[in-house]
């Protein structure tokens, strides 16, 4: 007789896009085969406000509550939420920005999103791929002598 799937709610709060915390929750439940994380994202979390809406959401589907948030005051409100509801929850970067300031001897700067910077080089990414998808098929084949690389 097979055992009946388990599933459990795994809340992703992020100032940001969530993309960090939805790679951490999903490498973590990728451990426990015979429990699915049920996830529910909530990016772009970046005021008092909207950390008392996630918490009406998490009040209605209790369960393992993750986050990267850089601003302390809402982290700060969010741990004192998951300890009066008696949930469990982990600031996913806090831990490594700790090992980073020990090691660099500076503290983090706290910037949202940091990672996503929008430089030259993400500018150049960019436009290959407006270039791939201008000429994909065979488009605009003067164009070509322009390509990096041609895939026949």
């Amino acid at each position: 007789m097979n055992k009946p799937q388990s599933f459990f709610h795994l809340h992703l709060i992020s100032d940001a896009t969530g993309e960090t915390l939805l790679a951490a929750g999903r490498a973590a439940s990728a451990q426990y085969k015979d429990a699915r994380a049920i996830e529910h994202i909530y990016p772009l979390i970046r005021t008092e406000k909207q950390v008392a809406k996630v918490f009406d959401d998490i009040e209605e589907e209790p369960g393992i509550i993750l986050y990267t948030v850089v601003d302390q005051k809402l982290a700060r409100s969010i741990d004192e939420r998951c300890a009066a509801m008696g949930l469990p929850c982990v600031s996913v970067l806090e831990p490594v920005l700790a090992v980073f300031q020990s090691y660099l001897g500076t503290p983090a700067g706290r910037r949202v999103g940091a990672q996503h910077v929008l430089d030259a080089e993400y500018f150049r990414r960019i436009d290959a791929l407006n270039f791939t998808m201008e000429h994909d098929d065979g488009q605009l084949p003067a164009n070509m002598d322009d390509a990096d690389i041609v895939l026949i």
